[in-house]
């Protein structure tokens, strides 16, 4: 999809999810022949001609000023992950240094990153943002039943274990949310760097094996990782649920790192002291290279 169309295609989703009456738009009698607010509604709200939003709405966002744009994200009610995945498509569609190829992000962390994670009492794993796993500790290798250490090359992907991999519908107690959420930190990261050559062959791959990953897809929804609840089915101890922290990497551009906290005492602690206990002793299976995953247990 080109610059014009996913911008075209991310204001179109935006102004068809609000309705009139949440964007404070007087109704009159009549039948209205699209979902959400018209052209000419968000144009008035947001201070401009509707020449003027029509003409951006189509891709053309050249001479667009951050303020118009501003006005257009506030008209829409977009959140701050919405906002800036705008003005990122904005920039890239007009600024010819956002359109060279971006150096492919690193697939290992530095020795005082594994260090950091190793020193974790909690499961944690370092990602970029493709969703491919390049690092975790002990403990979060046992909770997605990954090899500990990993094998240089073989990445865990997210993505492609919730949709590709029949076993992510047991693993996720909230799956329906999961895969969504999948789908708009994917969409988050294109908008952010679209040159990244992994990242589009990950998405092509998913669109072509997954009717569901391109249907989520189209909605254009965005989302960024900052805090939340994880709730998990583990195939070994049962169910599990972690709040989470996640935590970009200065030190390593591109990277994150999600730590599970437990609450204390809790049966998700009781569980996970078991597991961790067997992650001792035990080695995981190596993981399937064609999928990104280990075989005897999910993400």
């Amino acid at each position: 999809m080109s610059f014009q169309e996913e911008i075209s295609s991310f204001l179109t989703s935006r102004r068809a999810r609000i309705s009139p009456e949440q964007a404070g738009v007087p109704v009159f009698a009549g039948i209205r022949r699209v979902p959400g607010l018209r052209r000419e509604e968000v144009a008035h709200l947001a201070g401009v001609s509707t020449d003027y939003y029509s003409k951006l709405e189509r891709g053309n966002t050249r001479g667009a000023s951050r303020e118009v744009l501003d006005a257009i994200a506030r008209a829409l009610q977009l959140d701050d992950t919405e906002r800036e995945h705008l003005m990122n498509l904005v920039e890239v569609g007009t600024s010819p240094l956002r359109r060279k190829t971006r150096p492919k992000s690193r697939l290992v962390v530095a020795p005082g990153t594994q260090a950091v994670l190793d020193a974790m009492a909690v499961p944690a794993v370092v990602q970029n943002s493709r969703l491919d796993f390049v690092a975790t500790n002990r403990l979060g290798a046992a909770l997605y039943g990954l090899q500990y250490p990993a094998k240089s090359g073989q990445l865990f992907n997210a993505a492609r274990f919730q949709f590709l991999d029949s076993r992510a519908q047991d693993f996720f107690v909230d799956f329906e949310r999961a895969k969504r959420n999948v789908v708009a930190l994917l969409h988050q990261a294109a908008g952010r760097d679209p040159f990244d050559e992994e990242l589009i062959r990950l998405v092509g791959q998913l669109s072509t094996q997954s009717p569901e990953f391109r249907a989520l897809w189209a909605s254009h929804d965005v989302i960024r990782y900052q805090r939340g609840t994880k709730r998990y089915r583990h195939p070994s101890v049962g169910d599990l649920e972690f709040g989470y922290e996640s935590f970009d990497l200065t030190t390593e551009p591109g990277l994150t790192m999600l730590v599970y906290t437990i609450e204390p005492n809790s049966p998700t602690a009781e569980r996970m002291a078991l597991l961790g206990s067997w992650a001792k002793t035990s080695v995981a299976a190596d993981p399937d290279p064609a999928m990104h995953t280990a075989p005897n247990a999910p993400s």
